[in-house]
């Protein structure tokens, strides 16, 4: 991940640790998902310039400084740190001249990562089969908080094994959604538990 704090000016983007400086008179009008459809417009095509994908973002507006993390992927290989340090100059440079987000930021440039989140009904098709772990809006079957794999996508919703329950969740219910990855797949675990050694046998 590269990760800078980014403070706007009329020599800006700076880089500094220091605490927001904030606007007199300035009214908090667009919602969140208005800022994230400005922010997702302007990135998407700039990194599609560089050869990158935007995968997702996520802006998170607080009084002092705000958060944007965005990010990236690059299809037929891993996301280098490289990649992510150029995203990172163009992105803050952008968003310096457009002026998204009031105030400072703390702007955050990573790949996906293998728990990555998903964002859009493609992204979601993409990993059909496979297990997920979402955060809903509003409870189903009274729970917020669900694990299972996913058995259908279509535009609208998505269908979920849960243990032996299968449910249909509409996208705009999903609040938070990440792949659970399968670390014996990736080779990053063992498929079955590790015993112990057998003990030798004293020589009596």
């Amino acid at each position: 991940m590269y990760r800078g704090m980014y403070r706007k000016g009329p020599h800006g983007p700076f880089r500094v640790s220091v605490g927001s400086v904030p606007r007199h008179g300035e009214a908090k009008v667009d919602s969140v998902s208005d800022t994230v459809t400005r922010i997702t417009s302007l990135v998407a095509p700039l990194l599609e310039s560089l050869g990158l994908e935007l995968w997702g973002l996520e802006y998170s507006p607080t009084s002092g400084r705000s958060l944007l993390r965005v990010y990236i992927n690059v299809t037929g290989r891993h996301v280098a740190i490289e990649d992510c340090e150029r995203a990172s100059r163009e992105i803050s440079a952008a968003m310096d001249v457009h002026d998204p987000i009031s105030g400072e930021y703390t702007l955050e440039v990573s790949s996906p990562g293998i728990d990555r989140p998903l964002y859009t009904p493609a992204q979601f098709a993409l990993y059909c089969g496979q297990q997920i772990k979402l955060t809903l809006r509003l409870p189903q079957d009274g729970r917020r908080r669900m694990q299972g794999a996913i058995k259908a996508t279509d535009a609208q919703s998505l269908t979920l094994q849960v243990e032996d329950q299968v449910v249909n969740i509409a996208f705009t219910n999903i609040e938070k959604a990440r792949v659970v990855p399968d670390l014996v797949a990736l080779g990053l675990a063992s498929s079955g538990p590790v015993g112990r050694a057998p003990r030798k046998q004293d020589k009596g």
